[in-house]
Parts: structure tokens; sequence; C-alpha cells
């Protein structure tokens, strides 16, 4: 029996200002780091339906850095950061949405085998307040985290 893995888990931290996600997927770790370091394999899942990415810069090592516009509707939405960390279990790096380029995050995503070819991400947003951390929660946020995964999940089964 195939476990499905349609949504992820959002949580907003009680005592600290971090959005924490888990996320299973029916591919080992290795599939899924390359899957958030490829350029070309990103710009295919990230982001929500009908959202086409578009890679400007990217360098998925440590001190790296990277840049993406993604466009829906004529409109444009940029995201860069620098990755500080890429290693076979983690990476770590920082997130900014240009149209928000105060609200800076920190992001750590670890990835753990599970057995039957099967791994759970945790990642985590720590930002600078908590009034950001509920800016982002409210902005939607969770509607293109679970369809980009979706399409993610569409496109390591066709690997």
């Amino acid at each position: 029996m195939n476990p499905t893995y349609e949504t992820a888990v959002i949580e907003a931290d009680p005592t600290l200002p971090i959005i924490r996600i888990t996320r299973d997927f029916a591919a080992a770790p290795a599939l899924i780091i390359k899957a958030h370091t490829d350029p070309a394999l990103f710009a295919r899942w990230v982001g929500p339906e009908g959202m086409e990415t578009e890679i400007i810069d990217w360098d998925p090592t440590n001190g790296g850095r990277w840049r993406y516009v993604a466009r829906q509707n004529g409109e444009e939405y940029f995201f860069r950061g620098c990755f500080h960390e890429v290693s076979d279990s983690r990476i770590v790096q920082t997130f900014t949405f240009e149209g928000w380029p105060d609200a800076v995050s920190l992001e750590t995503m670890t990835f753990e085998e599970l057995g039957n070819g099967s791994t759970r991400m945790h990642a985590q947003s720590l930002v600078d307040s908590f009034e950001g951390r509920d800016q982002w929660l409210a902005s939607g946020m969770e509607v293109g985290v679970d369809q980009g995964y979706a399409k993610l999940d569409a496109l390591l089964a066709a690997i």
C-alpha cells in the first residue's frame, strides 16, 4: 500500500518566531535534496499551480546564492537568498521575498530517511519577529507549499 502525501503540516512555534513545516515524500533523501538544489528541477515544482519559475542565479554550494522570478497572471514575484550549508542531509539558506525586502528568514531543511524509499522533510523558517511570522502565515503560503509539493510528488514519480 502506497502512502498518500497530500498536505504539509505547517505550525507556528508558540515561543519563537518560527514556522515549522513537515512533509513526507515517496522518494529517498538524496532525490529530495536534488529537487531542492538542481535549478532545472526546482523550477518545475516550486510554487502554486499555474506559476512559472525562471531561475536567474543559482549556486547551491556553501556560501552560494540564489534568485528566481515566479510569474502568474501577468505578475512577477522575485525571491532571493544565500545557501549557507548544502549537505547530504541538510540545507540551510536565507529566503527573501523581494516584495517584503525586510522580511528575511533563515531556513533549515533536514531530510530524514524513513525506509521503504520514503523521506520526511523537516523545515523551519526563523523570522525576525512574531509579527513577521504571522504575516507569512496569513499570506496564504500554505497554498504554494501544498501545491508545490504536490507538483514535486508528480516530478519524483516520473524520475
